[in-house]
């Protein structure tokens, strides 16, 4: 029960929590990414260990996060973790970069890919409306037809089921993660004991003349990959309506990352048993934009032409799943903000009978429909990728500065392997920020100033939270 009208409800079971982390991570990658990854190691079992590398990252910055979680157990996750430890500035920064690009462009792209694989099963590829333009360096055609009205009528929709309730929330994701692990648990059974094309020689085969070609293939895989894992960082920003918090989300984001990475492990296993390699390396790419993806190619080896709109479901499913996670979870993000004063003061508004951030989900699923509308949710996620590591590492190595700044503090779950499992994923992610420096200065440059705009909103919502607080204490002032 909630403590008051003001207060969050703490209606997430540890089945409902372990699916958010599930249904997050778990959407369009699972079905696209071999393809390209295959492209970087040229051989099935590098590829495997590619997806078996990167899940092991994921989950050492997990175990990171379920520490901290565990230990502030409230609405809004590596936000309220970088305000403990580093101060409101880089917090409030992190949230800008969330709210403006990252999960609203997520949120964005997930309803246009739903749709988009919609259209397989029914007449969605009406447009009314189209027109090329350029932005960011890079050409983009805005359109606007069905998929787009479909798109946004799922986002609004998720948002609606939203503001009833983390409850229907959470039961909703609960259902559509079962759909979506039935959907891929199909395609691994039917991939290995009724594929025509399916034999474990696959697994060994290589291009004439391939051989390792050092850690650079392998690491561009792997980043590959991490697209795919994206979304274990979700579970902390709703960590205030979990249930028992302190046992419970050590147990789901770290139990939810076990089975993703065995899903990931499996159904990749699956694709190159069915599919002979060069059928894996011509699927679905940049390089290769219009074969099909590497998920219906396996389907096709069982279910012949149907198999196309067998995976488009199962992708339909999963992206679903996603995105009633992504708006679930992210609206905590500016819900948190706007309780220190640092985003506008609706979104602190709990609904009267739900209890739930309703303003947060609203302006965020409004935000969302215009990235949607405008097209540009790519190019502005693209950019959003270099910050969210950066965000990454400075949240896990919390974990060291907290244990310094605050060594009293209650500690339910402590981050198992510490200090080398956490140490390791910071490497990493520094590692990859850097990288990213070098190799793409420009798009890591426009990366930073997409953050720094977010100083004079820091300087304003700072400016007018401290003048309310002002006014409270002179008696003159009302909230």
């Amino acid at each position: 029960m909630a403590e008051s009208n003001n207060q969050l409800v703490r209606a997430l079971s540890l089945t409902d929590s372990s699916a958010l982390v599930v249904g997050k991570v778990i959407g369009t990658g699972v079905f696209l990414k071999a393809a390209v990854m295959m492209q970087q190691v040229h051989t099935p079992l590098l590829m495997l260990a590619a997806w078996v590398a990167a899940g092991l990252l994921s989950l050492a910055g997990t175990l990171a996060y379920a520490e901290l979680a565990a230990m502030f157990p409230k609405a809004g996750g590596e936000y309220v973790y970088l305000r403990a430890a580093y101060g409101k500035a880089p917090a409030f920064l992190y949230g800008w970069m969330q709210f403006v690009v990252g999960q609203a462009g997520v949120i964005a792209a997930l309803g246009i890919a739903c749709a988009t694989f919609a259209s397989a099963l029914l007449p969605l590829n009406a447009v009314w409306f189209h027109h090329s333009f350029h932005l960011f360096g890079r050409g983009t055609e805005w359109r606007f037809g069905l998929q787009q009205v479909v798109a946004l009528a799922l986002i609004l929709s998720f948002a609606a089921i939203n503001c009833a309730g983390v409850a229907l929330g959470g039961r909703a994701q609960s259902v559509l993660t079962a759909a979506k692990l039935l959907g891929i648990g199909l395609i691994v059974v039917g991939a290995f004991f009724f594929s025509g094309s399916g034999s474990w020689s696959n697994l060994t085969s290589a291009p004439e003349g391939s051989h390792w070609s050092g850690l650079g293939p392998f690491g561009a895989a792997m980043l590959a990959a991490l697209w795919a894992y994206n979304g274990w960082a979700n579970l902390p920003m709703a960590a205030g309506e979990v249930r028992d918090p302190g046992r419970n989300m050590p147990r789901a984001l770290i139990g939810g990352m076990l089975v993703v990475i065995a899903v990931y492990v499996l159904v990749n296993l699956a694709y190159v048993y069915a599919l002979p390699l060069v059928e894996v390396l011509t699927s679905n790419s940049t390089a290769h934009s219009d074969a099909l993806p590497v998920a219906t190619k396996a389907a096709r080896t069982f279910l012949g032409s149907a198999g196309e709109k067998f995976i488009s479901v199962a992708f339909v499913i999963s992206g679903l799943g996603s995105l009633n996670a992504g708006i679930l979870t992210a609206a905590r993000v500016p819900f948190a903000m706007s309780r220190d004063g640092l985003f506008f003061s609706k979104a602190a508004n709990l609904g009267p009978r739900s209890h739930a951030p309703v303003w947060a989900i609203i302006i965020q699923a409004g935000w969302a429909c215009m990235l949607a509308l405008s097209g540009t949710f790519d190019q502005l996620t693209d950019l959003a990728v270099f910050s969210l590591w950066m965000f990454f590492g400075l949240t896990a190595a919390s974990v060291f500065v907290l244990r310094r700044k605050i060594p009293e503090a209650a500690r339910p779950y402590r981050t198992i392997g510490y200090p080398i499992l956490p140490g390791i994923f910071v490497a990493c992610a520094a590692w990859l920020v850097i990288n990213t420096l070098y190799t793409n200065p420009w798009g890591s440059c426009a990366g930073l100033l997409l953050i720094s705009l977010g100083l004079p909103f820091y300087l304003y919502f700072s400016h007018e939270s401290t003048r309310m607080d002002t006014n409270r204490r002179n008696g003159s002032g009302n909230v």
